[in-house]
C-alpha cells in the first residue's frame, strides 16, 4: 500500500494542526511517527481497526489518531502543541496484520514558542 502525508506547516505554541494519511488501499492498522532534529524516529499515535490503542506520553491528551475508513485515511489531530512537538511526522499503515508497514513521505511540523 502506498501512503500519502499532509498537514504539516508552522504553527504557534498552543496552536492545532491536522495531519492526514491517506492509503492507496484498505489496511488494518495505521500509525504517526515523528523525528526531531537529532533524534531518533518514536511512534507518536497508533490505531488499530477503529481503537487507538497507542500515545507517547509526552502527547497523550493532546493529540489524537483516528481513521475515515471509507477514505482509507488515518488522521494525527495535533492540540495544544508546543515547541518540543517539532519535527518530521511520518505516516506507517499495515495493509494485513502479517504484512510489512508501509511508510509515507514526512511532513514537517515546526512550532513557534
Amino acid at each position: 500500500v502506498q501512503l500519502q502525508a499532509s498537514g504539516g506547516g508552522l504553527a504557534e505554541a498552543g496552536g492545532s494542526l491536522r495531519l492526514s494519511c491517506t492509503a492507496s488501499g484498505n489496511i488494518v492498522s495505521g500509525g504517526w511517527y515523528r523525528q526531531a532534529p537529532g533524534k531518533q524516529r518514536e511512534l507518536v499515535a497508533a490505531i488499530a481497526r477503529n481503537i487507538a490503542t497507542y500515545y507517547a506520553d509526552a502527547v497523550k491528551g493532546r493529540f489524537t489518531i483516528s481513521r475515515d475508513n471509507a477514505k482509507n485515511t488515518v488522521y494525527l489531530q495535533m492540540s495544544s502543541l508546543k515547541p518540543e512537538d517539532t519535527g518530521v511526522y511520518y505516516c506507517q499503515a499495515q495493509a494485513t496484520w502479517d504484512g510489512p508497514g508501509s511508510w509515507g513521505q514526512g511532513t514537517l511540523v515546526t512550532v513557534s514558542s
